[in-house]
């Protein structure tokens, strides 16, 4: 045997075993559980047509609810239950505690506040557009808190659609004018956490987040179980959950409908983002399961497993560009199911024109079983010659994949043992196909709607 063919057999052993071995999150998760509450509040407005009248615009419970956070004892909860016609709260910002948890029963939405100055970071710093966008509190912020959290069957609504008092457009109005206009908007985001360990959202449906939902910084130990998201395709930049510079990460049973990334995992100047379980959900209109666009902090050991993708712009995706690029290595995908996906699988070392020295890396990225069951682009880009992109897919098949539809180019691409119906071509791609059998599931009973709807993606 000679050395080319060692080195090449010895690339196939490691890019098929190494992302198994690594990844995912090393604690063992169970299912949460709702703490006993330390005080109860009693809704005092009542919602009109999933939504707070014009007359209680007014009537915020942000102090109450604040008050009672404060004086929480950790390791409970906060809890905000329906009373009699009762069944809604209005907030602007709230600061959270280490340890608190709030829960929101059933039956129950806390309304984000639509008056822009309730948000200010400085006066009159949010609700405009600007080349900054960083002028807004979230609506529920932990820092530094650890051990907290949402819970509950209840609904907390952003109101992202929802035009502002005092002005006449909505949070979701101000992203389309930065986005035509190259600029930033000043929105809130539902919640913010960072630098929280052992964070857990257990339960609660969000919805209409003015931007991204749920992100979670520099925290070890985040778990989202069961958790429901809801925004419709045209809001700009309502991430689901974004786990950033963060390890031991769970998101696990949930349903995620948005206007950007399902989940995106982020890694930039912070830190990496490391041990990773993505497993049994069920995604609809967003941008798929995307690791970056910041990768320069490094991301690794990243496990998704179970997952359906129905409608949506994007699939599987790694996205980063010279300006915040690194190391994106062991990252496993088993068992998706995709379809009316427009880019099922994208891989794209070149996701802005920005130039500059971190150059994305994509290493040991392994897909098994995962089956496209209609036509769309599949993209598989290495950088340059020295940051080829590393990827064996195994068992992979996708349905009226024509020529045209299928992009590579610096790759080297292992395919089997399980079958791959399609074989990429393309500047610098070398294909070696592994040896064994494995045949992709069938999907026809994976889809299912987002809960309350009947026809899911659409």
């Amino acid at each position: 045997m000679t050395q080319a063919r060692r080195v090449w057999r010895a690339f196939i052993v490691l890019a098929i075993c190494a992302p198994a071995l690594h990844a995912q999150d090393t604690r063992k998760v169970t299912e949460p559980h709702i703490p006993t509450a330390c005080t109860v509040l009693a809704a005092r407005l009542t919602s009109a047509k999933h939504d707070i009248s014009l007359a209680d615009e007014s009537k915020l419970d942000t102090r109450r609810i604040q008050q009672a956070v404060d004086g929480c004892a950790p390791g409970q909860a906060v809890e905000l239950r329906a009373d009699g016609q009762g069944d809604a709260f209005l907030s602007g910002p709230i600061e959270m505690k280490a340890g608190v948890t709030v829960v929101v029963d059933a039956g129950v939405t806390l309304f984000a506040s639509r008056n822009p100055r309730d948000y200010d970071v400085a006066p009159g710093a949010c609700g405009v557009v600007d080349n900054n966008g960083r002028g807004c509190k979230p609506l529920l912020h932990f820092a530094s808190a650890p051990n907290s959290g949402i819970m509950g069957d209840g609904t907390i609504d952003g109101r992202g659609g929802a035009t502002l008092l005092g002005q006449s457009v909505s949070w979701w109005d101000l992203a389309e004018q930065a986005r035509i206009g190259d600029r930033r908007q000043n929105v809130p985001r539902i919640i913010v956490a960072e630098s929280s360990d052992n964070f857990t959202l257990y339960r609660i449906t969000l919805q209409n987040s003015p931007n991204f939902h749920v992100l979670v910084s520099k925290t070890n130990g985040f778990t989202a179980w069961g958790v429901k998201i809801n925004s419709p395709a045209r809001a700009r930049n309502t991430d689901g959950i974004d786990p950033s510079s963060s390890t031991n990460v769970s998101i696990l049973y949930s349903y995620i409908h948005a206007g950007d990334d399902n989940v995106a995992i982020k890694a930039g100047g912070t830190g990496p983002s490391t041990h990773i379980t993505i497993a049994h959900n069920h995604f609809y209109s967003g941008h798929g399961v995307s690791i970056g666009s910041e990768t320069d902090g490094g991301a690794s050991d990243i496990e998704v497993r179970d997952l359906t993708i129905d409608g949506a712009d994007n699939g599987i995706r790694i996205k980063s560009d010279a300006s915040r690029g690194g190391l994106v290595e062991r990252v496993a995908y088993y068992d998706v199911c995709m379809r009316e996906v427009k880019n099922p699988i994208l891989m794209d070392p070149f996701y802005s024109p920005a130039t500059g020295n971190k150059i994305p890396d994509f290493q040991g990225i392994l897909l098994q079983n995962v089956v496209i069951t209609t036509p769309g682009i599949i993209t598989l880009k290495g950088h340059d010659a020295d940051h080829r992109l590393k990827l064996t897919m195994d068992g992979v098949r996708a349905s009226g994949l024509g020529p045209t539809q299928i992009a590579a180019s610096h790759a080297r691409l292992v395919l089997g043992p399980g079958a791959v119906n399609f074989t990429p071509t393309g500047e610098d791609v070398a294909v070696r196909q592994a040896r064994g059998k494995n045949v992709a599931p069938s999907c026809s009973q994976q889809f299912v709607p987002y809960p309350g709807e009947t026809n899911p993606g659409r």
